[in-house]
């Protein structure tokens, strides 16, 4: 179910205000009805003003920060209580409605319900029967929203099944070559990925219009996905707290896809008057072949354990992939880089606060 963060605002009135306000009733016993719901209007309009401004965040995995402990095991989404929208919340004192999902799609997920075969749960094992499905994202949004955060767009790609030929294709050359590269840009391979960035355009143009009938009156930040792999220096085949076994010749391709994803999804939110929060950038000297103390990622096999205060109980410990159970990373941002997530996005936040502040 959607989770709610309230800031708690309170309404004083002077004690003399309020003396004064008994007497006046007292007095004008007789006050119409309409006096009287003028009255109420008025106190209405007050408490709208002084109520933090409403935020709801849609998204996927890099939006909820699955594998940044703790986290909510109790719909399969696996929403962290330290991913970015709850920083930003916090620090902003904004009134968030937080439905991102781990494995949602624009279609499924954000446009229409998360069927319970893709909410996938980290780590928790499912009930039985599975997780139920989630109703589309978009339901979460209404005429009082103030602000969207959307960070969506890499499961419609496919960019877990491309890292997947990539690790099938790399281990068949032992790491030779750039035979994911070949494949892509090639016959089956090459049509397959121009048919899945065919449908992300449909479908990013379609979400982006429902979020403006939504959330007619909301300003909208479209967020973007961070470095995974800027650039291949440290990077060493078979090693799967890093990219397994790609072949290190694939990926500058592997990054471009990535980056081919960003400037997608920037182009949406140019197109349709939103803000694009660029992650990428300030993430590139960060990617997943960095050294542990400067890397925001986790790999395709990785573990939480040695990442600050994160730490796997031992029953979790990654052993396949994919992991039920288990908390198997398959290239996500860790906790630092959650942080940094949060620190792009809100400073695009104050940008929009300064110069067009929260209806009252």
């Amino acid at each position: 179910m959607p989770v709610r963060l309230r800031v708690p605002v309170r309404l004083r009135v002077p004690l003399a205000a309020a003396a004064a306000l008994a007497v006046s009733l007292s007095v004008l016993g007789s006050t119409s009805g309409a006096q009287a719901t003028d009255g109420r209007a008025r106190a209405g309009a007050v408490a709208r003003a002084e109520a933090p401004p409403r935020y709801v965040a849609l998204g996927d995995s890099y939006s909820a920060n699955v594998w940044v402990r703790p986290w909510d095991d109790s719909d399969g989404c696996g929403r962290s209580a330290r991913s970015w929208p709850r920083q930003v919340a916090a620090e902003l004192a904004l009134d968030l409605t937080d439905v991102t999902c781990g494995a949602a799609e624009v279609q499924d997920g954000i446009l229409g319900p998360q069927p319970s075969d893709k909410i996938l749960g980290p780590p928790s094992l499912p009930p039985e029967g599975g997780w139920p499905a989630k109703p589309p994202q978009l339901d979460a949004l209404g005429p009082d929203t103030d602000y969207v955060t959307v960070g969506i767009g890499g499961n419609t790609l496919g960019f877990g099944s491309i890292v997947t030929q990539c690790l099938e294709r790399g281990l068949a050359t032992l790491g030779f070559g750039t035979p994911c590269t070949k494949y892509f840009t090639e016959g089956d391979g090459r049509e397959w990925l121009e048919d899945r960035f065919a449908q992300l355009d449909r479908e990013y143009d379609a979400m982006m219009t429902a979020i403006g009938e939504r959330a007619p009156e909301a300003r909208v930040l479209v967020v973007g996905y961070p470095a995974i792999i800027p650039h291949n220096s440290g990077c060493t085949w078979g090693v799967w707290r890093q990219l397994g076994t790609v072949a290190r010749g694939d990926m500058p391709w592997l990054d471009g896809v990535e980056r081919e994803l960003n400037d997608r999804i920037g182009a949406h939110a140019a197109d349709h008057g939103a803000t694009y929060v660029d992650t990428y950038a300030s993430s590139a000297a960060h990617g997943l072949c960095e050294p542990a103390a400067e890397r925001w990622m986790y790999g395709v096999k990785d573990d939480l354990t040695g990442d600050g205060d994160q730490t796997d109980p031992p029953a979790e410990f990654c052993e396949q992939i994919p992991g039920n159970g288990e908390a198997c990373t398959f290239v996500h941002p860790n906790a630092a880089g959650a942080d940094n997530q949060a620190r792009q996005v809100k400073a695009a936040f104050e940008g929009l606060l300064r110069t067009a502040p929260p209806r009252g």
